[in-house]
Protein backbone atom coordinates (compact mmCIF):
# COMPACT_ATOMS: atom_id res chain seq x y z
CA UNK A 1 0.00 0.00 0.00
CA UNK A 2 2.80 2.45 0.76
CA UNK A 3 4.29 1.61 -2.79
CA UNK A 4 0.75 2.98 -4.41
CA UNK A 5 1.75 6.81 -2.13
CA UNK A 6 5.06 7.55 -4.19
CA UNK A 7 4.57 10.03 -7.25
CA UNK A 8 5.26 7.50 -10.13
CA UNK A 9 6.23 8.76 -13.82
CA UNK A 10 2.49 9.16 -14.68
CA UNK A 11 1.76 11.67 -12.04
CA UNK A 12 5.02 13.76 -12.42
CA UNK A 13 4.12 14.11 -16.22
CA UNK A 14 0.49 15.41 -15.36
CA UNK A 15 2.60 17.62 -12.76
CA UNK A 16 4.30 19.29 -15.54
CA UNK A 17 1.91 19.42 -18.36
CA UNK A 18 -0.55 21.30 -15.46
CA UNK A 19 2.44 23.60 -14.50
CA UNK A 20 3.35 24.89 -17.61
CA UNK A 21 -0.37 25.19 -18.30
CA UNK A 22 -0.71 27.18 -15.71
CA UNK A 23 2.39 29.31 -16.15
CA UNK A 24 1.54 30.13 -19.93
CA UNK A 25 -2.31 31.08 -19.17
CA UNK A 26 -0.87 33.18 -15.78
CA UNK A 27 2.07 35.09 -18.10
CA UNK A 28 -0.83 35.85 -20.70
CA UNK A 29 -3.30 37.11 -17.80
CA UNK A 30 -0.34 38.92 -15.85
CA UNK A 31 0.12 40.75 -19.38
CA UNK A 32 -2.87 43.15 -17.91
CA UNK A 33 0.03 44.02 -14.92
CA UNK A 34 1.34 46.77 -17.58
CA UNK A 35 -1.47 48.74 -16.65
CA UNK A 36 -1.31 49.71 -12.89
CA UNK A 37 -5.01 49.71 -11.95
CA UNK A 38 -4.97 45.63 -13.14
CA UNK A 39 -2.01 44.91 -10.71
CA UNK A 40 -3.96 44.44 -7.78
CA UNK A 41 -6.94 42.70 -9.76
CA UNK A 42 -4.77 39.96 -10.75
CA UNK A 43 -5.31 38.21 -7.49
CA UNK A 44 -9.01 38.38 -8.63
CA UNK A 45 -8.07 37.77 -12.16
CA UNK A 46 -5.50 34.66 -12.08
CA UNK A 47 -7.68 32.46 -9.44
CA UNK A 48 -10.69 32.62 -11.35
CA UNK A 49 -9.67 32.16 -15.02
CA UNK A 50 -7.20 29.47 -13.81
CA UNK A 51 -9.51 27.42 -11.95
CA UNK A 52 -11.08 25.28 -14.42
CA UNK A 53 -7.30 24.27 -15.73
CA UNK A 54 -6.68 23.19 -12.01
CA UNK A 55 -10.25 21.30 -11.31
CA UNK A 56 -8.72 18.99 -13.65
CA UNK A 57 -5.26 18.91 -12.51
CA UNK A 58 -7.08 18.01 -9.17
CA UNK A 59 -8.99 15.26 -10.92
CA UNK A 60 -5.51 13.82 -11.66
CA UNK A 61 -4.77 14.55 -7.76
CA UNK A 62 -4.59 11.08 -5.32
CA UNK A 63 -0.99 11.38 -4.16
CA UNK A 64 0.65 13.56 -1.59
CA UNK A 65 3.22 16.15 -2.76
CA UNK A 66 1.72 16.80 -5.96
CA UNK A 67 0.26 20.12 -5.24
CA UNK A 68 2.98 20.95 -3.33
CA UNK A 69 5.44 20.26 -6.09
CA UNK A 70 2.96 22.41 -8.64
CA UNK A 71 3.27 25.33 -6.66
CA UNK A 72 7.37 25.09 -5.62
CA UNK A 73 7.58 25.07 -9.58
CA UNK A 74 4.88 28.28 -9.98
CA UNK A 75 6.94 29.95 -7.26
CA UNK A 76 10.38 29.25 -9.32
CA UNK A 77 8.70 30.49 -12.80
CA UNK A 78 7.63 33.13 -11.05
CA UNK A 79 11.06 33.95 -9.25
CA UNK A 80 12.63 33.33 -12.82
CA UNK A 81 10.77 35.67 -14.70
CA UNK A 82 11.69 38.40 -11.96
CA UNK A 83 8.93 38.19 -9.10
CA UNK A 84 11.99 37.74 -6.57
CA UNK A 85 12.64 34.86 -4.58
CA UNK A 86 9.68 35.56 -2.22
CA UNK A 87 7.24 33.36 -4.81
CA UNK A 88 9.38 30.45 -4.23
CA UNK A 89 8.82 30.44 -0.42
CA UNK A 90 5.07 31.07 -0.85
CA UNK A 91 4.64 28.32 -3.34
CA UNK A 92 6.40 26.07 -1.12
CA UNK A 93 4.32 27.21 1.96
CA UNK A 94 0.93 27.47 0.66
CA UNK A 95 1.91 24.44 -2.06
CA UNK A 96 2.11 22.06 1.42
CA UNK A 97 -0.81 23.80 2.96
CA UNK A 98 -3.06 22.75 -0.08
CA UNK A 99 -1.44 19.78 -0.52
CA UNK A 100 -2.53 18.70 3.72
CA UNK A 101 -6.45 20.10 2.94
CA UNK A 102 -6.87 17.87 -0.52
CA UNK A 103 -4.85 14.67 1.65
CA UNK A 104 -7.52 15.18 4.56
CA UNK A 105 -10.33 14.95 1.80
CA UNK A 106 -8.53 11.80 0.57
CA UNK A 107 -8.24 13.30 -2.78
CA UNK A 108 -12.04 12.59 -3.07
CA UNK A 109 -13.78 15.22 -1.41
CA UNK A 110 -15.00 18.06 -4.04
CA UNK A 111 -15.46 20.81 -1.23
CA UNK A 112 -11.42 20.17 -0.04
CA UNK A 113 -10.38 20.04 -3.62
CA UNK A 114 -12.44 23.77 -3.85
CA UNK A 115 -10.81 24.90 -0.25
CA UNK A 116 -7.33 23.54 -1.17
CA UNK A 117 -6.88 25.54 -4.59
CA UNK A 118 -7.83 28.63 -2.69
CA UNK A 119 -5.31 28.06 -0.66
CA UNK A 120 -3.07 27.23 -3.37
CA UNK A 121 -3.44 30.39 -5.14
CA UNK A 122 -2.40 32.38 -1.94
CA UNK A 123 0.81 31.51 -3.08
CA UNK A 124 0.23 34.52 -5.67
CA UNK A 125 1.01 37.16 -3.10
CA UNK A 126 4.35 36.59 -3.04
CA UNK A 127 4.47 39.14 -6.36
CA UNK A 128 3.70 41.48 -4.54
CA UNK A 129 5.43 41.22 -0.98
CA UNK A 130 8.28 43.37 -1.93
CA UNK A 131 5.92 45.99 -2.74
CA UNK A 132 4.95 46.31 0.76
CA UNK A 133 8.82 45.67 2.77
CA UNK A 134 10.96 47.25 -0.11
CA UNK A 135 8.88 49.65 -2.38
CA UNK A 136 11.95 51.25 -3.46
CA UNK A 137 14.26 48.08 -4.34
CA UNK A 138 10.66 47.15 -6.19
CA UNK A 139 10.42 49.92 -7.78
CA UNK A 140 14.15 50.34 -8.60
CA UNK A 141 13.56 47.28 -11.43
CA UNK A 142 10.50 48.80 -12.64
CA UNK A 143 12.05 52.32 -13.93
CA UNK A 144 11.73 51.05 -17.43
CA UNK A 145 7.71 51.20 -17.09
CA UNK A 146 8.06 55.21 -16.51
CA UNK A 147 7.56 57.47 -13.65
CA UNK A 148 3.31 57.73 -14.54
CA UNK A 149 3.21 54.68 -14.28
CA UNK A 150 5.70 53.90 -10.82
CA UNK A 151 3.77 56.60 -9.24
CA UNK A 152 0.48 55.31 -10.23
CA UNK A 153 1.24 51.90 -8.86
CA UNK A 154 2.72 53.19 -5.85
CA UNK A 155 -0.52 55.36 -4.93
CA UNK A 156 -2.62 52.59 -5.69
CA UNK A 157 -0.67 49.55 -3.38
CA UNK A 158 -0.67 50.84 0.06
CA UNK A 159 0.32 49.02 2.95
CA UNK A 160 -3.85 48.46 3.32
CA UNK A 161 -4.11 46.62 0.43
CA UNK A 162 -1.80 43.12 1.64
CA UNK A 163 -4.60 41.46 3.71
CA UNK A 164 -7.12 42.60 1.16
CA UNK A 165 -4.85 41.18 -1.86
CA UNK A 166 -4.67 37.77 0.44
CA UNK A 167 -7.95 37.48 1.10
CA UNK A 168 -9.30 38.38 -2.83
CA UNK A 169 -6.38 35.45 -4.05
CA UNK A 170 -8.03 32.57 -1.37
CA UNK A 171 -11.91 33.86 -2.00
CA UNK A 172 -11.45 34.15 -5.50
CA UNK A 173 -9.31 30.71 -5.93
CA UNK A 174 -12.54 29.05 -4.28
CA UNK A 175 -14.63 31.11 -6.94
CA UNK A 176 -12.52 29.56 -9.47
CA UNK A 177 -12.76 26.12 -8.25
CA UNK A 178 -15.96 26.28 -7.67
CA UNK A 179 -16.66 27.23 -11.50
CA UNK A 180 -14.18 24.64 -12.74
CA UNK A 181 -16.02 21.92 -11.03
CA UNK A 182 -18.87 23.00 -12.63
CA UNK A 183 -17.94 23.03 -16.09
CA UNK A 184 -15.70 20.02 -14.95
CA UNK A 185 -18.76 17.88 -14.16
CA UNK A 186 -18.14 14.92 -15.87
CA UNK A 187 -14.24 14.35 -15.01
CA UNK A 188 -15.29 15.20 -11.43
CA UNK A 189 -17.54 11.96 -11.18
CA UNK A 190 -14.86 9.82 -13.26
CA UNK A 191 -12.60 10.69 -11.09
CA UNK A 192 -14.63 9.41 -7.94
CA UNK A 193 -15.06 12.85 -6.78
CA UNK A 194 -18.09 14.18 -4.57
Amino acid sequence: MKNNQKLKGKDLINIGIYSAIYCVLMTCISMLGYIPIMMPMLTVIVPIILGVPMMLFYTKVKKFGMITIMATIVGIYLCVTGMGFWPILFGVVFGFLADLIAKSGSYASGKKSILSYGTFCVLLFGNYLPLYIDREGYFSTRQSFGAEYINTLGNIMQPWTAPVLIVAAFVCGMLGALLGKALLKKHFVKAGIV
